[in-house]
This record gives structure tokens, sequence and C-alpha cells, in this order.
């Protein structure tokens, strides 16, 4: 993708997630820098084609009401004609979440024998395994799979595919890589076939569990959803209707302060927390059905 015009803020680091989800589907490639002197994270999306005025007000209000903050100050304006996404890989380093490493093609570097190596170049779909959650989700993957076995996996949310894949390299199993985003889904094709698991994953377009091949294919022994704390909330009763019994679940996306308000709906839907995992702001749930 070649991105003409810059979008440009600053925000308290609990709101990237908010805002990286619902300027997805514009399809830009996100950049973010290092905390400024107020504890703010600069953030840029760069695009192809200038939002409309009414359009970016919409979406800057809905995500500050989704992070529960402001409507940040904002920018944005032509740029030179540069590959943003060439360019934003070649600054990502490597990422390791346990044995798991996550890199972009421009790292050549051998991983560490025993390791599980992920290839995920920045682009047009969110979610290259860099955010705390979704390292949060590859910890407690592996812990999983130490005491479980796992024949189908449910990806509810899939983005980049990053932990879909990363499932089907832990377990022999089937993968089911569910987003209700088509350039998200071309994506994580792409890196399917890069990282040899494009057999063991299917994906599938739809939005959340309405689809009826969603059913069609579990029970699930794992489902996995790294996505917000508002909709985990909403899915709640139909994730424990796709889970088998004595499933597991792992959720992320949510802030430790929202964690009592997502384990106190899953409770009330027939699941016990199992384990949590904190990391910076951030939380991820481990819970199994009873």
């Amino acid at each position: 993708m070649t991105a003409t015009y810059c979008l440009s803020l600053a925000l308290p680091e609990p709101a990237l997630a908010a805002f990286e989800a619902v300027f997805e589907p514009l399809g830009g490639a996100v950049v973010t820098g290092g905390r400024d002197g107020q504890g703010l994270v600069p953030w840029q999306v760069y695009l192809a084609e200038p939002p409309e005025a009414g359009e970016l007000g919409r979406l800057l209000a809905l995500a500050a009401e989704i992070a529960g903050i402001e409507i940040p100050d904002h920018s944005i304006e032509a740029v030179p004609d540069v590959d943003w996404v060439a360019e934003t890989q070649k600054a990502l380093p490597e990422v390791t979440a346990g044995r798991i490493r996550i890199r972009g093609s421009h790292i050549t570097t051998p991983a560490p024998p025993g390791a599980i190596d992920l290839l995920i170049d920045a682009n047009a779909a969110f979610g290259t395994g860099r955010h705390e959650t979704t390292r949060g989700c590859l910890l407690a993957l592996q812990d999983l799979a130490k005491r479980q076995a796992a024949q189908r996996v449910l990806d509810m949310g899939c983005g980049s595919g990053v932990l879909a894949m990363a499932a089907a390299r832990l377990w022999p199993c089937f993968v089911l890589g569910v987003d209700n985003d088509a350039p998200s889904l071309v994506v994580a094709q792409e890196n399917l076939r890069a990282n040899g698991v494009a057999d063991s994953v299917r994906l599938l377009r739809s939005d959340g569990f309405r689809s009826a091949a969603v059913a069609a294919q579990g029970p699930y022994d794992l489902i996995l959803a790294n996505i917000l704390a508002e909709p985990l909330c909403r899915m709640a009763e139909d994730l424990k209707r796709h889970l088998a019994p004595a499933g597991s679940t792992v959720l992320s996306g949510l802030l430790t302060t929202q964690e009592r308000q997502v384990i106190a709906r899953y409770r009330a839907a027939g699941l016990r927390l199992r384990r949590r995992i904190r990391l910076a702001e951030w939380s991820t749930l481990v819970l199994e059905r009873r």
C-alpha cells in the first residue's frame, strides 16, 4: 500500500486498542512511538485516501467513547508518496512470548532451538502480535498446551491470524479463524501460507457467531477472542454454546480495570476463571466451561 495521508494524534496507552479497532476498516498502516512528556503515545495511521470530515469525526468520537476519554486533538495532512508499510516493517523489532518469536521478513537471524517462529509483516491488517494483549494470549496458549489437548480451535476476531497460527503450531488441530473485516482475512490468508499452516487453518468472514458455519465446525475445545471488553461481554452466552464440555477460552483486549466485569459475565454463563495474565495495563483471562 502507498499511503498519501497521515492522521496523527496522541493517546493514553490504554486507549490504543480501542482506536486501532475502530480505525481498522480504513485499512491503514499504523505507527506508534514512545511516550511523550505527558505520558501520551504518538499514534499515526497512513491512508491511501483521507476519510470525509464527517466520517472522521464519527470514528474519533466512537473510539474515544470506547476508550473512555475525550476526543483527542488530531491532524491529517498529505505526506510524500512513500510505502509506509515497508517503512514500518523495517522499524519493527522481533517480539518473543515464551518460546514463540514473531518477526518481520526484514529479520533473518535464526530462531533459538525449540522456538516457534512466526513471520508476520506490518500490513493493512491490525494485530501483528506486538501488543500486550496478543502477547498475553500467546503465553496463555503455551500454558494450556502443556496440560490440555485441543482438536478444534476457534479464533474469534482473528485479524492477521497470529493466534490461529500459534494454535496450529502448538497442537495437531483444526483452527477456524473468524473476522468481520474482509481485507484482514486476505492478509491473514497470506500469513497462513507464509508460515506453512494454510492446510490447518480455515478463514471465515462472519459478524461474531452469526454465521451458521461457525456452529457447523464446532463445538470447540478452545476459543480465542482478543477483542475488547464490551463485545467480549456481549458474546458470553454465544461463546459458551460453541464451547465443548470442559473446553477453555482465552479472552483478551481488556484493561485490568475491566476484569471484574468480564469475569462476572462469563461466570453467569457457566465458565470459571482458571488463570489471568497481566502485562502493563492489559489483562488476559483463561476460563473453562464447568
